[in-house]
């Protein structure tokens, strides 16, 4: 694809910041001559990832083409059409898409937008359609309707959320429920009425809450993730926990910082390996040296899982009667994590790795982590540009 030049750029931050997620593609002369596009590896990967379609399930040739509806904005009206999914016969059925009466609305090298809403393809020439005249146009028009339906939908969860967040911190000051570490986020699960639980899916209907208490200098959990053992030369948290630990109280335990750019007390460091796209964990001991490992993959698919929409909900701890008490402040709502920035942060020691690995006076190994953590000023550079809500009255 070509260059965007600055207004398409510009554009497309005002759908982004409105909530609409798509995807690009540039016709060639050739392309709108025969109707045909190749179905680029975004454009792929934006089907995949929406759960339109997957074209490694797709078998060649014609009769396995999916046709699905389209609807292609010219600005104060639409033309009603087709999209064509498919792979031909020939060669190794390199991926196809089309959408009917395209020719009318672009010429080559236009960028086209595609989103999809409402079981169908939305189209439009992202090169030509005025875009923000469209959505802050005093008059109604069909690409208005779309984005603020797209924007409504988005924001109808977290909406709900927040109401919620503000009812329980204009209540006042609530008590803990443990007294922990954790219990800022236990209490306010609690009075939301989400069950506490371990699992790796979002909180509360498809968003994440993470609860900290107001410090410039606390990190924040992004999440938990054991190493890939089958690629590791320790086969198990149990084996680090023999070859790092420590006796403290009645446990034999490894609570400890791992870091990039410095090693820590216990000779540990991170280090990012781009060519086999591995996170890898060292020890200065030369018996040992690099000890376990996570693919890269594996670490952003996580993050997106996780992140994909969260709740970072600030709350001012005071201790009332000897017991702590949070009154949760303020709400910064981010969407879709930059992956790219994951591996940039880690190298900057700005994304951290936390071990909390014990034994128990039974002799009972158990792993809390590892938990990847990010310093507060790292949250604006790994996702795009948030919302800040005021939970207080």
């Amino acid at each position: 694809m070509r260059k965007l030049t600055d207004a398409e750029q510009e554009k497309i931050k005002l759908l982004t910041k409105n909530q609409v997620s798509l995807t690009l593609i540039e016709p060639t002369e050739t392309g709108l001559k025969k109707s045909i596009m190749d179905a680029t590896g975004s454009v792929r990967s934006y089907l995949k990832n929406e759960n339109i379609h997957d074209y490694e399930l797709q078998n060649q040739g014609t009769k396995n083409k999916v046709m699905l509806p389209a609807i292609i904005h010219t600005g104060f009206k639409i033309i009603k059409s087709k999209t064509s999914l498919y792979r031909p016969s020939t060669k190794k059925g390199d991926p196809r898409i089309w959408f009917y009466g395209l020719t009318k609305v672009a010429d080559p090298n236009d960028i086209i937008g595609i989103t999809f809403y409402n079981d169908s393809f939305q189209v439009f020439n992202l090169t030509k359609l005025e875009i923000k005249e469209l959505i802050y146009s005093s008059i109604l028009n069909p690409f208005q309707e779309l984005v603020n339906a797209i924007s409504t939908s988005e924001n109808e969860v977290a909406f709900e959320l927040l109401a919620m967040l503000r009812k329980i911190a204009n209540a006042g000051p609530i008590p803990s429920m443990v007294d922990a570490d954790t219990s800022v986020g236990r209490t306010l699960e609690t009075a939301l009425g989400i069950n506490i639980n371990s699992s790796k899916q979002p909180d509360y209907k498809g968003i994440e809450l993470k609860s900290f208490r107001n410090s410039r200098t606390n990190r924040k959990n992004l999440f938990a993730q054991v190493p890939d053992w089958k690629l590791s030369k320790f086969k198990s948290s149990a084996e680090i926990l023999d070859n790092f630990g420590y006796d403290r109280d009645d446990d034999f335990k490894l609570y400890c910082t791992v870091s990039a750019i410095t090693r820590n007390s216990q000779g540990l460091n991170l280090r990012i390996d781009n060519d086999i796209k591995q996170l890898i964990e060292n020890s200065d001991k030369p018996e040992v040296g690099d000890f376990v490992v996570w693919t890269l993959d594996k670490l952003h698919n996580r993050l997106k899982s996780k992140h994909k929409e969260t709740f970072w909900v600030e709350a001012e701890s005071t201790r009332i009667n000897n017991r702590e008490h949070f009154q949760y402040k303020l709400v910064e709502h981010t969407k879709k994590p930059i992956t790219s920035q994951f591996d940039l942060l880690i190298e900057q020691g700005i994304i951290t790795l936390d071990h909390l690995i014990k034994r128990n006076s039974k002799g009972k190994v158990v792993e809390k982590g590892p938990l990847f953590k990010i310093k507060p000023k790292g949250i604006e550079l790994l996702f795009p540009p948030s919302e800040s809500y005021n939970l207080i009255a």
